[in-house]
């Protein structure tokens, strides 16, 4: 504790990051506490997966899992799947591993009085786990940015976060499929791995000395996967990103990524409570891959993506464009620290219009995070020419109007 409160630890860049990350989730909260006075109930699919990981935590059947699912009949609780947001097949969730349920359902093993729909507590704690992951996915992004590209970097790809609708919706919204901890996992498992690479090149031994980074990034991938199984996707990415960084070092890449998918494969079965023949058939029913060729020759697939990433974030109307024409028309910006986040968030892309239904979204949420990066670390090298006050007057701006207009539309649904 003395070290980390030393100086070189905290500063003026950790309490700006903090402030608006504070910011952040008061405009959450703010959204659940209009969100809970307009619903006297909870949507169905989020009470399902409350209902379903609560069960669990209680030494009941495994969510995710045939035998819950007749539970879930017989109490008549209301289902997700009528709205369409459950894919089961013999039985099993198709897309959710029992974490995704168990998550959900975490605050209320404490306060086991709060799940009835009446309590005034239930949006407050179920909304308290994803709450939870919109602020360190936003403090995880600050950090890795401002690494890359120093503290203006941090600060734009932050304010980018932190007054996007889409981040603020998909973390406090009931009616949202609770993607943020996907995103999150997502997210953390690509830049751990990026992070692993590096050290490689230093003469150390690989798995002991790594051996921090490495039950990280078996966390991120548990976290990505067991919310979403189709996002096992990203730990093909990190291999790849791995392998590019760190090529010299293939043998140590591969034996530091198997650990990492050992450590998560350890986590998924825990989730089952260690069952292991439930893990295998959740497993063999799970739907790891959806790419129907046919979307990506469809226009109106592309003007959905372009419609919801400007909804979800108005400012990279004006700063994407900008960014792109930058990137390509300058030598400069085309590095790794740039590159890397534009091509990771045109893969998410492509998978996302190639899965126009479910699980497309979080996909989409994902993309829109390495797009802030992307245009974090653009602007951050167009800050530092001789333009650079015209950027920074240019991008200043565009945030400031991006902010008002963000809580100005929060203020009106206060008041709706």
């Amino acid at each position: 504790m003395r070290r980390f409160l030393q100086f070189e630890w905290v500063g003026k860049p950790q309490f700006v990051a903090a402030a608006l990350l504070l910011v952040y989730l008061a405009q959450c909260l703010w959204l659940v506490r209009i969100e809970s006075r307009n619903e006297s109930r909870p949507p169905s699919d989020q009470a399902l997966r409350v209902y379903d990981g609560l069960q669990q935590w209680r030494g009941g059947v495994v969510a995710g899992t045939p035998e819950a699912l007749r539970s879930e009949a017989a109490t008549g609780l209301p289902s997700a799947a009528r709205s369409g947001h459950l894919r089961a097949r013999d039985g099993f969730d198709e897309d959710r591993s029992p974490l995704y349920y168990l998550i959900a359902a975490a605050p209320f093993v404490l306060r086991p009085a709060s799940w009835t729909a009446g309590s005034p507590l239930w949006h407050i704690l179920a909304a308290l786990p994803y709450l939870f992951f919109g602020v360190m996915l936003g403090g995880s992004l600050w950090y890795v940015t401002r690494r890359l590209y120093g503290n203006a970097g941090g600060y734009i790809a932050l304010l980018l976060y932190c007054f996007s609708p889409a981040m603020i919706v998909n973390t406090a919204g009931a009616q949202n499929l609770a993607e943020m901890g996907a995103v999150w996992g997502a997210f953390g498992a690509i830049w751990t791995a990026i992070a692993v690479a590096h050290t490689l090149y230093a003469p150390r031994e690989v798995v002991l000395w790594n051996w921090r980074r490495i039950v990280l990034l078996g966390l991120s991938l548990a976290l990505a996967i067991g919310n979403q199984f189709s996002l096992a996707m990203v730990a093909v990415v990190a291999l790849i990103v791995m392998l590019w960084v760190a090529p010299v070092r293939k043998r140590a890449v591969l034996v530091i990524w198997g650990a990492a998918c050992g450590v998560a494969a350890a986590i998924l079965l825990a989730c089952y409570f260690f069952h292991p023949t439930l893990l295998g058939q959740g497993m063999k029913h799970a739907r790891w891959f959806e790419f129907d060729p046919r979307a990506l020759g469809v226009w109106i697939t592309y003007r959905h993506m372009l419609e919801t990433v400007f909804a979800g974030s108005p400012s990279l109307m004006l700063a994407l464009p900008a960014v792109l024409i930058a990137y390509f028309a300058w030598k400069r910006s085309r590095y790794f620290g740039n590159t890397a986040p534009l091509l990771i968030a045109v893969l998410w892309f492509v998978l996302a219009a190639a899965a126009p239904q479910f699980p497309g979204e979080g996909f989409l949420l994902t993309a829109l995070v390495f797009l802030f990066i992307f245009v974090a670390g653009v602007f951050a090298d167009l800050l530092e020419t001789r333009h650079g006050l015209l950027a920074m007057a240019g991008l200043y701006g565009l945030l400031i109007a991006s902010a008002a207009w963000n809580l100005l539309q929060l203020a009106r649904l206060g008041h709706s």
